[in-house]
């Protein structure tokens, strides 16, 4: 598990075991702080974009730095997409998306479409379309076979914060600053099939669990379960108490939710439950004083003032029904 704070990169193990927590090495290469980590598919590189422009590659064992491409855009990096062992994606404070070739150590696609910065990049299995969501409202696709953009979508309210592919490839989800959440057919790209709000602030991070669930951390500091079509928040994995929270990461075996905040925190949730849930088309009748659902039992659940608004959008488990061969053209909830 990695923590970035300003200008520095911190790698820990991480145990169960009280005082068995340890710092393995630190890196303090970039000048100003880092803005996105990632980890390369084999877990051997470390790879980081930074508020002083540069994009750095780090030996994951050694600790050391292998690679640093200095001046990679001329304003602050914002975004990052590792799309294979060679190829990765940036985004910056100005719009601008470039794609790079390791192999070459050059970008080879260099368009600027935003009109503001870019939040978060997302690729498709058949590493063709790459998709950006931005500050300036808009949600980019590019083909990254043919080096072209093909289009903007329609502008939504405030920023798009976050996007993932879900539904098998058939969905595109982003998250906003204004705590609602769009889903895009896809090759529907130009406008929104659905919309929904979740009862929360910005949604700064969204990480699927599931084809049909996603985790969505908020401004507000909780993490919530929400189901995609049908569209519910189905609960709360947990949160960092009155803290923004930065980034959300699942565990590669999906049995983990890992959670930074603002309180320089990291918390560890255990979300193994999420892939048996069942969520319905069925709303339960609202009821007074009804709050969110607590999905993990370490998730904040004590029915204090803080999670006011939110409950009339708990779901509780019931009979699944087939929605999944009908969503493509037709969505539950309304634009």
């Amino acid at each position: 598990m990695l923590h970035s704070c300003i200008a520095c990169a911190h790698w820990y193990s991480y145990s169960c075991t009280e005082g068995a927590n340890k710092e393995l090495w630190s890196s303090g290469h970039h000048l100003k702080s880092c803005r996105k980590v990632l980890f390369s598919s084999d877990g051997q590189k470390l790879f980081s974009v930074s508020k002083d422009k540069a994009v750095h590659i780090m030996d994951v064992e050694a600790g050391k730095l292998v690679t640093r491409i200095p001046k990679a855009h001329k304003v602050p990096i914002n975004a990052l997409l590792l799309v294979d062992e060679n190829i990765f994606a940036t985004g910056d404070d100005e719009g601008m998306l470039k794609v790079w070739d390791m192999r070459k150590g050059t970008s080879f696609m260099d368009l600027k479409h935003h009109e503001d910065y870019i939040s978060d990049i997302a690729i498709d299995q058949a590493k063709r379309t790459l998709l950006t969501s931005s500050g300036d409202g808009t949600m980019g696709v590019f083909n990254i076979k043919r080096r072209r953009f093909e289009l903007l979508s329609e502008f939504q309210n405030g920023d798009l914060t976050s996007v993932s592919i879900m539904k098998r490839g058939r969905k595109v989800v982003c998250g906003s600053s204004e705590g609602t959440v769009y889903i895009f057919n896809w090759n529907g790209f130009g406008a929104t099939s659905d919309r929904f709000a979740v009862q929360a602030e910005s949604l700064d991070c969204i990480v699927p669990i599931t084809e049909s669930v996603l985790c969505a951390a908020s401004t507000d500091g909780v993490i919530r379960a929400i189901s995609i079509l049908p569209n519910r928040v189905v609960g709360s994995i947990g949160q960092h108490v009155g803290e923004a929270i930065e980034e959300i990461a699942r565990s590669r075996d999906a049995r983990f939710l890992a959670s930074c905040a603002h309180d320089e925190l990291i918390k560890f949730w255990d979300i193994s439950s999420i892939p048996d849930m069942i969520v319905t088309d069925y709303r339960r009748r609202k009821k007074q004083d009804r709050r969110l659902k607590a999905l993990s039992n370490k998730a904040f659940d004590t029915g204090q003032n803080f999670f006011a608004g939110l409950l009339d959008t708990t779901e509780e488990n019931g009979k699944e029904e087939e929605e999944e061969d009908g969503d493509d053209d037709s969505d539950s909830g309304s634009d």
